[in-house]
């Protein structure tokens, strides 16, 4: 009975978050090109605001648990698991005092409203998972951008999202050259619940009633780690102790 209500549920949720992007797509290129990043960060803000509450239609809530005092204008390692694309817009929003960027990949560089348009414009990296000679090196001068300009820098270790909550090995490459290329950095773990109940029949209906937890867990600082393997399986473990699936 769910599943057949979620139908015309989900093509409200769909109407009112493709206007959102639709609206939102010429606000960022005239922030961007003509008063800049400030501008720009501010009306990509907004666009997250409004693409979480977006998702109240579907009956959704979002809470995002964050005890830690941490500091501003400082690099940070963002590392969380993936479990659908709902993870990433209230990250952007509940952090974005830390100028959030994404490694992302290069198909989501084109066609879509204001998406592709941040990623491009924003700060983000975009890479092609299967050439390490174009995605290695971008990744590097993402690293040195976030190191430089003290942003944070978010990445989905696991490399593809779980459909159904389990947690995936980590893949450590990204983790280790952003390790290397932002050394002053904060690693932040994050573990996220439930998202993916949010495409549990795909992306057409959408799940109804669900509850993404969000839980950021103490920094830990790259410095302190002269074994970077270990940083790493602090991380996963840490991350993965607080999943429930």
């Amino acid at each position: 009975m769910l599943k057949i209500l979620s139908y015309p549920v989900s093509v409200l949720y769909y109407t009112c978050f493709l206007i959102i992007l639709v609206i939102f797509h010429p606000i960022q290129w005239f922030c961007f090109n003509v008063f800049g990043y400030k501008a720009h960060k501010k009306s990509v803000d907004f666009l997250q605001f409004f693409l979480v509450h977006c998702t109240k239609i579907l009956g959704t809530r979002v809470s995002f648990k964050n005890g830690q005092n941490i500091p501003l204008n400082t690099p940070l390692i963002i590392v969380a698991n993936h479990q659908s694309m709902y993870d990433i817009s209230p990250i952007m929003w509940y952090m974005r005092r830390h100028h959030t960027k994404f490694i992302s990949k290069m198909e989501l560089g084109k066609g879509i409203p204001s998406v592709s348009y941040n990623l491009r414009h924003g700060g983000s990296v975009l890479i092609d998972r299967k050439n390490p000679r174009q995605s290695l090196p971008a990744i590097m001068k993402f690293g040195e951008y976030i190191e430089t300009n003290k942003r944070a820098a978010v990445i989905f270790p696991e490399g593809t999202r779980s459909k159904n909550g389990a947690p995936k090995a980590f893949q450590t490459k990204g983790l280790e050259i952003l390790f290397k290329k932002i050394p002053s950095a904060l690693v932040v773990p994050i573990s996220i619940n439930n998202s993916w109940k949010m495409q549990r029949y795909g992306t057409f209906p959408m799940g109804l009633g669900t509850h993404i937890k969000f839980k950021v867990h103490k920094p830990l600082i790259v410095k302190d780690y002269k074994d970077k393997s270990e940083l790493i399986s602090s991380i996963e473990s840490t991350i993965k102790a607080d999943i429930h699936h």
